[in-house]
């Protein structure tokens, strides 16, 4: 009896929770501005968050030049023509401000990154808040 009612417990969390995420999915997206910047978001997280773990590492890289600095998601090694023709190197995307779902792809070699700490989450954040919500140190 009680291994029944801690099933249908799950059940009723689970469905209640997603009723609850879809209406609040739905509220969001019909509010103008927030509504395309929340969709960018969520959509940039759920692709980082289902990589491979190892490539879900944000990074400093020097962009567009030396001295100026972006931040950047590390989404594997260089494979194929270009490890054969530059060597080991990483494949870094750089999302663009207020939009991350639009950016530059980038092969950076691996002593010319700095990885950081900061979750990708709070580095979107950083993004598309162009630079005012800062994540808090780790």
């Amino acid at each position: 009896s009680n291994n029944k009612l801690s099933k249908l417990n799950v059940v009723f969390s689970t469905l209640f929770g997603r009723s609850i995420l879809g209406y609040f999915d739905s509220a969001i997206s019909r509010i103008p501005f927030a509504g395309n910047v929340y969709k960018a978001i969520k959509q940039i997280i759920e692709t980082f968050s289902s990589s491979d773990s190892a490539y879900q590492k944000v990074v400093l890289i020097e962009y567009p030049r030396k001295g100026i600095y972006a931040i950047g998601f590390m989404t594997g090694e260089t494979k194929g023509e270009l490890k054969d023709r530059k060597g080991e190197m990483v494949n870094v995307f750089v999302p663009t401000t207020p939009n991350p779902t639009s950016g530059f792809l980038l092969f950076f070699e691996k002593e010319d990154i700095i990885e950081l700490d900061m979750s990708v989450e709070d580095a979107i954040k950083l993004v598309v808040s162009a630079g005012m919500v800062v994540p808090p140190k780790k």
